[in-house]
């Protein structure tokens, strides 16, 4: 019943989406505006209201008299501030109830939503109990009726026991003190309103409070018509209770619940609203809700800013990113302008609903995708058209600590200042920034779970300018200035069995990925083949055995390509290659990664294609002995 609803409701506000779009643009259409909509009538409702209460007298017999002369004496100004108060507030009511229904109907307040979800039911309420005690402040003939129907309404409630509506039986009963009360909540009420609305948006990103200003201007002249040709006004005189009001014209934006409390027993309309609010908060755990098992948490690699994002289940690409901190570009987070466009380069997403006006079929088709409807079915890379020029993180680091792990790979650990810490992926890397601006890039060797530290893994070049600096100046203590993280050499989410292929110091980035994989319970199957030299160049063989002796779904093989007498060596030999197409005569349904140096990726790729791989679940990570943009020495 609910999806039927909700598929509804999603083919009505889309076809308005695009009717709405055709007469006032994709930037100015309202329905995208909603929240912010009511953040303005609010502005206006509490402007207007100061203005009302700087000229209401709060005695009971001055009360009215001072409302009736606002409305015709000053009417130029206090008349149009009633009615402007008037009509905005219905306006909130309206624009609240169809940013929740809209919510409702495009499934956006399960899961981490569910805390805006809440203090949305709870935000309508508050402005209903606001709006109902306006009502009764002009004390005419209405106030009368909604003063006696609300006092007798609360009093079927044992805590009270009738002895309300015993305080309205005479006119003489009715205090100034009563009115010191009723304008005391209706103060008090909209200043819970506003604190409510503050914490409603603080876990939207980027949450916009403010509508378009042409949509203000045009709401504020609509408004401001409506008050100067159908102004609001007192109702048949001021209240008596020895009198029973007649015919009253109602406001059934704040008062339709009113005539059920003399239709059905009483007891039958606290049941409504009691079932209607247990309801709407209970709507988050009910049924459908997400697939079952674990919630799922996906990681997205963002660029050009060269950021990683955690994806949250549900949590669309735009929402994760603005959290994050990316100036993602976007409009109207609903589908309709187009202008939260991305490529999706790896992965897979559910694109949601969307007008075809902002992704065609053709755009879809080639990887595109609207990142504001968008959510994730597996990890992420995309790439979007950047608003003016992004710039990578920089981080201040030291070392402290460096240690020799064979006779030509120093492992460095580095550490980011205090409170600092830098969001990667396991398998991306940074580049250390030079004094002359050169930069050399190194993996990440430890998995991002692990923050206190960042690992590298540094091999002695013949040669190479700054690995000998590393191995014969570079000392504990030492500054280090570094941009990152970077790369996309990063696990794919999938089924299917791993293969990972390492040469030398390829393990670093392979060793943050295995590490990463075990922390998060990943139980593909993973075979790690590691080719080198000789013997000693497997300078981490201990930690990859213990790996496979801990870990059922892990195999390690080693590959020695120039076994002398000296390594004593018993195991594999020759290319790493080599062993991988000798062991899997057919690599179709297999997912590779290779890091390495560049000859070695280059001879490597052609031939696990050739025997089967899908170009699609090949990723690479090619060293050269120059740091180049997206390469590593």
């Amino acid at each position: 019943m609910s999806k039927t609803l909700q598929h509804a409701l999603q083919w009505l506000f889309m076809r308005a989406d695009d009717l709405f779009n055709k007469a006032f643009g994709d930037r100015q259409n309202p329905l995208y505006h909603l929240g912010a909509i009511s953040f303005f009538l609010f502005w206006i409702v509490l402007v207007s209201g100061l203005y009302l209460y700087a000229f209401f007298e709060t005695g009971v017999a001055d009360a009215y008299a001072s409302v009736e002369a606002l409305t015709h004496k000053q009417w130029y100004l206090g008349g149009i501030m009633r009615s402007l108060h008037r009509y905005a507030s219905d306006g909130m009511v309206l624009t609240m109830s169809v940013h929740m229904l809209r919510h409702f109907a495009f499934d956006r307040f399960r899961g981490f939503r569910w805390f805006s979800w809440m203090t949305g039911v709870m935000l309508i309420w508050l402005v209903y109990a606001s709006g109902i005690n306006g009502y009764m402040l002009p004390w005419d003939k209405l106030a009368q009726f909604v003063v006696v129907a609300t006092f007798e309404w609360l009093d079927w409630l044992p805590i009270f026991d009738g002895a309300l509506i015993r305080n309205f039986i005479y006119q003489a009963s009715v205090s100034d003190r009563f009115f010191s009360l009723l304008s005391f909540i209706h103060l008090g009420v909209p200043l819970l309103v506003l604190l409510l609305m503050w914490i409603h948006v603080q876990r939207v990103p980027k949450a916009n409070t403010n509508p378009p200003r042409p949509i203000m201007v045009c709401l504020f002249l609509t408004l401001l018509v409506l008050s100067l040709f159908k102004p609001a006004q007192s109702q048949g005189g001021a209240a008596d209770f020895a009198v029973s009001p007649g015919l009253l014209a109602f406001d059934w934006f704040y008062l339709a619940i009113f005539p059920l409390l003399y239709i059905w027993p009483l007891a039958r309309v606290w049941a409504l609203l009691a079932g209607v609010t247990a309801f709407l908060a209970a709507l988050p755990w009910l049924p459908p809700r997400f697939r079952r098992g674990p919630l799922r948490e996906f990681q997205m690699s963002v660029h050009p800013d060269n950021r990683n994002v955690s994806l949250r289940q549900g949590e669309t690409l735009l929402e994760a990113g603005l959290r994050a901190g990316i100036g993602l570009p976007f409009e109207c987070r609903n589908g309709g302008c187009g202008k939260c466009k991305c490529t999706v380069h790896q992965g897979r997403v559910d694109h949601g609903l969307y007008l075809k006006s902002a992704l065609s079929d053709a755009e879809r088709a080639r990887g595109l995708a609207l990142m504001c409807c968008a959510t994730p079915l597996s990890d992420l890379e995309i790439e979007y058209e950047a608003q003016g020029n992004i710039s990578i993180q920089v981080f201040e680091s030291r070392v402290i600590s460096m240690e020799r792990l064979s006779e030509d790979v120093m492992r460095i650990l580095i550490e980011l200042p205090a409170g600092e810490k830098i969001n990667f992926l396991g398998g991306q890397y940074i580049n250390i920034l030079l004094p002359d601006g050169g930069r050399r890039a190194f993996s990440f060797a430890n998995p991002p779970h692990q923050t206190e530290h960042i690992e590298l893994h540094v091999r002695l070049i013949p040669g190479g300018l700054y690995t000998t600096h590393v191995f014969t100046r570079m000392s504990v203590g030492d500054a280090l200035r570094f941009e990152g993280p970077i790369g996309s050499f990063t696990l794919r989410e999938s089924d299917r069995p791993i293969i990972f292929v390492a040469g030398a110091t390829g393990f670093a980035p392979i060793k943050s990925i295995v590490e990463d994989a075990f922390h998060r319970g990943i139980r593909r199957p993973m075979l790690l083949y590691w080719g080198v030299r000789h013997r000693k160049d497997l300078y981490m063989m201990a930690l990859a055995q213990h790996w496979q002796e801990t870990h059922d779904n892990f195999k390690f093989v080693p590959v020695l390509s120039e076994s002398g007498p000296e390594d004593q060596w018993h195991g594999r030999t020759g290319m790493v290659a080599e062993a991988i197409l000798k062991d899997f005569p057919d690599l179709t349904g297999f997912e590779v990664y290779v890091c390495g140096s560049v000859n070695m990726v280059e001879s490597a790729i052609p031939a696990f294609l050739a025997q089967g791989l899908s170009d699609e679940f090949c990723f690479t990570d090619a060293f050269l002995p120059v740091a180049q943009p997206g390469s590593h020495p």
